[in-house]
């Protein structure tokens, strides 16, 4: 099965993740807590492998003008239909979060979350996602090292991203608020400014 197909199979129960649905409003607050922080005014998002749209659609309801990309057809009907819902213009297209659909220097922030781990080339990944940043845009990136052996550590994240940008800020993301429950691997945001 490709990465769509195994996606597509994903989009029913996705959102049943406290996480990925924020639908406990405690996990929605630290997610909204963590993030519009980090936004500057009304900001130009994309959210790469943006599933279901969840976090999309919180950044849109404060004021942000965001484009999602997810390769799953179901993700984005289901981002799609959760945008409608909460009525926000957030858009979604059907795409390769390595190399989204935008031009060059098009938006504020590039942020993604448990996506860079599955990448074919995580290195060409954020040369071309800080490739899409205006000047003085951020690069906010949540990723994990999982206890499942999968992911990668917050030091080779922030290594990669210091190829590509000045700074790399690494932010451990060990709040139970944010998961819903306690986690024991390494969760972390590493997030770049220049």
């Amino acid at each position: 099965m490709d990465a769509a197909g195994y996606w597509d199979a994903q989009a029913g129960t996705f959102d049943d993740e406290p996480d990925h649905g924020l639908a406990d409003a405690s996990v929605r607050d630290a997610w909204a807590r963590l993030l519009l922080p980090r936004m500057p005014a009304s900001a130009s998002v994309s959210d790469l492998g943006s599933g279901t749209g969840t976090l999309a659609v919180l950044l849109a309801e404060a004021g942000h003008s965001v484009s999602g990309v997810d390769v799953s057809p179901r993700m984005v009907a289901a981002a799609r239909a959760k945008a409608a819902s909460a009525g926000v213009a957030a858009q979604f297209v059907v795409g390769d979060a390595a190399a989204p659909p935008w031009p060059p220097a098009s938006v504020d922030v590039v942020l993604s979350r448990h996506v860079l781990w599955a990448m074919p080339d995580p290195d060409a990944a954020i040369a071309c996602w800080a490739g899409l940043l205006r000047p003085g845009g951020r690069l906010l990136l949540v990723e994990g090292r999982w206890s499942t052996g999968g992911g990668l550590s917050a030091a080779a994240v922030r290594d990669l991203v210091l190829q590509h940008r000045a700074e790399a800020d690494v932010v451990p993301l060990d709040d139970r608020a944010l998961w819903g429950r306690p986690v024991t691997d390494e969760r972390y945001l590493v997030a770049s400014a220049c």
